[in-house]
């Protein structure tokens, strides 16, 4: 069968050779045509009888054609009467739904994003990559490559669940495997060779693009044989996520499989705000002048565990001093001379300049939120738009922002965007109604809404929304409730 791509007016042919009927991972094409976002918009699959169109609204920069071609042959074989099906969700136009733009963490929001589609998929999640927690961590240290557990739960979210299949993908991507090292380690090889029970109800494309990257995952670890990797607690769709990031040496082609595999829909975008191979460290300036390394450290240190993080804050030690700023810092650095400066992914800023509204979501203030808005570029752009700029206020303390009103959550966003505390010539000195315009607060939160603070920075809009009361996790947004506030605001 020859496939032939249709870009514009440009043409590439390739023939579609033999699949591979393993595990090892897709077989090697010769034909390797990289695009960019802005040169693409229709692609068209051309069987001998069957032509295919599909819109991409966000293609990956630098994502080899070929990889397309693997990902649609292994979800998508030609059937009986030959006609290839695409698995790729279908592009819904919906100009009547508003478009947004969420900075958050990979926790916090996840609750309401069920909610927040009944309001429209018009959504970029943008995403840290600096997590160093967990399962993740481990992936990290061994591997190397940039944080993807906080992009892999918003995936998670995101994805399909009005199928048996869809509904199978899911529990599959986002299984853990027991603590106990030895049972995970059994539990893994069980999934990996296609023989767990988390495989019934996934067809066999499905099954073939999971454990391709899975397995190629698993080759990557065994190739590292000086570390000895610990399965402990991890996650299935983060191994997957990371044998394709290996693969294709690019997170966003890795963010574009995943989706496609999880059928997210198609107007949503999941964005890490630093669109990169290489190892992320973030690191905090206290007010006292102390350096903490890693984000683990500077939200829940967890001495070394891997199990599942509970970040209540009585259960961590308090920070000796509040926290002044955030910053990226190389690989071995320890101190501010190690600061480095990585760029913002481009798309970040596509989007920002054409979303109706942005979103500072509830989460880790510091290492959840903060991470985005100090890259060059961010607040420039934020501070430049009209649009509405929601804060959804936490509602419960936590390590990062003890004893914190509403007015200091805006103060830290805001010296944030302004970069206050960095290189003084990449310094703003915008307001921080220029940021912010809109504050949400749970009902009964624990976070104080000092009224007339907020109004001394601008902010004199301020919704109450109802809350639901957690005995273990604290006070939440209730999820209805917030997004029909969103909603009420927007129309």
């Amino acid at each position: 069968m020859k496939i032939v791509f249709r870009l514009f007016d440009k043409k590439v042919e390739c023939s579609s050779g033999n699949m591979a009927d393993s595990c090892l991972g897709p077989p090697p094409f010769p034909l390797y045509t990289s695009i960019t976002p802005s040169s693409i918009n229709m692609l068209t699959l051309t069987t001998t009888k069957n032509p295919i169109q599909f819109q991409i609204p966000f293609f990956p920069s630098h994502f080899p054609i070929s990889s397309i071609y693997r990902k649609l042959n292994f979800m998508a074989p030609p059937s009986k009467n030959n006609t290839l099906n695409c698995h790729c969700s279908s592009v819904s136009t919906t100009p009547n739904q508003p478009s947004l733009l969420v900075f958050s963490g990979g926790t916090a929001f996840n609750g309401v994003v069920e909610e927040l589609k009944k309001l429209t998929t018009r959504v970029a999640h943008v995403l840290p990559v600096s997590d160093d927690g967990g399962s993740t961590a481990e992936i990290v240290r061994v591997l190397g490559g940039p944080a993807v557990g906080d992009i892999r739960s918003r995936c998670l979210r995101l994805s399909d669940q009005s199928t048996s299949e869809a509904l199978a993908v899911r529990t599959l991507l986002g299984h853990r495997l027991p603590i106990e090292e030895q049972k995970a380690k059994f539990e893994w090889y069980d999934i990996v060779e296609g023989k767990h029970s988390l495989w019934i109800g996934v067809s066999k494309p499905y099954r073939e693009t999971i454990r391709t990257f899975l397995a190629y995952f698993q080759d990557q670890i065994l190739r590292r044989s000086e570390e000895s990797f610990c399965f402990s607690n991890g996650s299935i769709g983060n191994f997957f996520f990371a044998g394709a990031r290996i693969f294709f040496q690019s997170l966003d082609a890795a963010i574009f499989l995943f989706s496609r595999v999880s059928d997210i829909p198609a107007e949503s975008l999941v964005l890490p705000v630093i669109s990169t191979n290489d190892r992320l460290t973030l690191g905090c300036e206290l007010w006292d002048g102390t350096i903490i390394r890693g984000q683990n450290q500077i939200s829940h240190p967890t001495n070394g565990s891997i199990g599942p993080i509970n970040k209540s804050n009585s259960l961590v030690p308090a920070l000796a001093s509040r926290i002044k700023r955030i910053f990226y810092m190389s690989s071995e650095g320890c101190n501010l001379l190690h600061e480095v400066f990585p760029t913002v992914n481009p798309v970040v800023l596509e989007q920002l300049r054409t979303v109706e509204c942005i979103i500072f979501a509830m989460g880790s203030l510091f290492t959840s939120i903060c991470p985005s808005l100090v890259l060059l570029g961010i607040g420039e752009l934020i501070s430049s738009r009209s649009c509405p700029k929601v804060l959804l206020l936490n509602g419960t303390h936590d390590r990062e922002s003890s004893g914190f009103t509403a007015s200091h959550f805006v103060t830290a966003i805001s010296d944030a965007l302004n970069r206050t505390y960095g290189n003084p010539q990449n310094c703003l000195k915008n307001t921080p109604s220029q940021y912010i315009n809109t504050v949400f607060a749970p009902k009964g939160g624990q976070i104080p809404v000092d009224i007339d603070c907020l109004a001394a920075q601008g902010i004199i809009h301020v919704v109450t929304v109802d809350s639901v009361h957690d005995s273990e996790g604290g006070i939440f947004f209730e999820p209805k409730s917030l997004i029909q506030s969103l909603g009420n605001m927007l129309t």
